[in-house]
């Protein structure tokens, strides 16, 4: 197997309102490079949500009291603290410049996805509003415009328990087997597997990851190459549910 990575170079500076598939088309277009059968078309979700006006400006928030009451105990600006709280369907901890909690998506993440890095100076970006449907949209038009079978990926990069640094994650997904279970499969000697469940979209999102970068590469979307994982699937399937979730029961 032989699996290859294109970044794709000619991608502007996304702004709202702008239909990102016909971005991409123009880029790959210019960068001379065409759409084939089983393509993975991973997307960042700065880009999609910047699309989509999911940018908001800090001075049109006004602080709840508990806003505030987070603010002093993080250190973040309790204008950011309140839209984390807007976001949230949970608040599962907090410390020195960080607010874990489960989105209204169902992502458990540092901050509600929010950031503001590569965003406006007075501006914090959220995450898409449902990226799933986000990402049906944009597989939908690229194969209507190629007449190619294509899976679509949205990735951010998330923190993880008990390891440093983050790592891409799936957030999106449509046309792509997000979530591939093996149990009742066999190991190399013969055992059978009882628990083997492969988060292929978040490996998928990791290794776009590594091209796209995090600063300022300027690398939003690339086309990953090579893999046979093409069908079925959807970025809710890879959410842990609450009552099998161990670390949130104690």
């Amino acid at each position: 197997m032989k699996v290859e990575i294109f970044p794709l170079e000619h991608m502007p500076y996304v702004k709202e309102g702008d239909d990102i598939a016909v971005l991409i088309l123009n880029a790959l277009r210019k960068q001379k490079l065409e759409l084939r059968d089983g393509d993975v078309v991973v997307v960042t979700e700065k880009i999609v949500a910047r699309a989509e006006g999911r940018e908001v400006k800090l001075s049109s928030v006004t602080p709840s009291q508990e806003a505030e009451r987070l603010a002093r105990v993080t250190g973040k600006d309790p204008r950011l603290v309140q839209l984390i709280l807007d976001e949230a369907k949970e608040v599962l901890a907090v410390g020195e410049n960080f607010i874990i909690v489960e989105t209204r998506h169902g992502f458990v993440c540092a901050n509600a996805g929010i950031d503001q890095s590569n965003v406006e100076e007075g501006k914090a970006k959220l995450l898409p509003s449902d990226p799933d449907k986000s990402a049906q949209e944009i597989k939908s038009k690229l194969e209507a415009a190629t007449g190619k079978k294509v899976g679509v990926i949205i990735t951010d990069s998330f923190g993880r328990s008990f390891r440093l640094g983050s790592i891409g994650v799936a957030i999106g997904c449509a046309g792509v087997v997000a979530l591939l279970d093996k149990r009742g499969e066999r190991d190399l000697l013969g055992r059978e597997l009882q628990v083997t469940r492969v988060a292929i979209a978040d490996c998928i999102a990791s290794a776009a990851n590594l091209v796209m970068g995090e600063g300022s590469e300027g690398i939003p979307v690339v086309i990953v190459r090579g893999l046979s994982v093409l069908g079925e699937g959807s970025a809710r399937e890879l959410i842990r549910p609450k009552e099998t979730d161990v670390f949130r029961q104690r």
